[in-house]
């Protein structure tokens, strides 16, 4: 673990101030927000999945690995009749599939205060690679807040329903995961 020159009370965001070992999310302080143009690309749907887990580990040579899981079913855009079609077949088919999840296989972190996450993306038991730059936006020795925007296009994951050519582009996944030091 490489120690930090600045004032130990105040947040850093260099993630080489992270401790090696195994590390827990804590899903009271974690988001996964999605959104997506729909309405023929007049409106912007708006939901967060409210329970997630997660756990990872990293490494003596400052690399890591780990996993992000989210409970499909807890998908909620503040609108009933939204969230029940959301849970549908038509879309997560929760009662097939109730979870999707992130393997991170390696997280590479650098001075700058980013990490290239490098892994694969399960949804509706379709799995794909997936890169993207995640920033930290506080940390320590022992918690660390990662933020990241990826988009993903639902039809590669098997997610075809479109009714009258509704739904336009790719759906926009921002994250904001705070793990803890075990």
């Amino acid at each position: 673990m490489t120690r930090r020159t600045t004032d130990p009370t105040q947040p850093s965001t260099r993630l080489s101030d992270l401790s090696t070992g195994p590390w827990v999310l804590d899903p009271a302080t974690s988001s996964v927000e999605i959104k997506h143009k729909s309405m023929w690309g007049l409106a912007t749907i708006r939901a967060a999945f409210t329970k997630l887990s997660g756990e990872g580990e990293i490494s003596p040579d400052g690399s890591a690995h780990g996993t992000l899981t989210v409970e499909a079913a807890s998908i909620l855009s503040k609108q009933a009749k939204l969230d029940t079609h959301l849970r549908s077949a038509d879309f997560f088919d929760v009662d097939r599939y109730p979870t999707f999840t992130f393997t991170a296989t390696r997280v590479v972190a650098d001075s700058a205060g980013t990490a290239k996450v490098t892994g694969s993306l399960t949804v509706l038991g379709t799995t794909r690679p997936l890169t993207f730059t995640s920033r930290a936006t506080a940390a320590g020795p022992h918690e660390v807040t990662l933020s990241g925007e990826i988009t993903v296009d639902r039809n590669d994951f098997g997610m075809n329903w479109n009714r009258a050519a509704m739904i336009k582009g790719l759906t926009t996944v921002t994250l904001t995961t705070r793990f803890t030091h075990r």
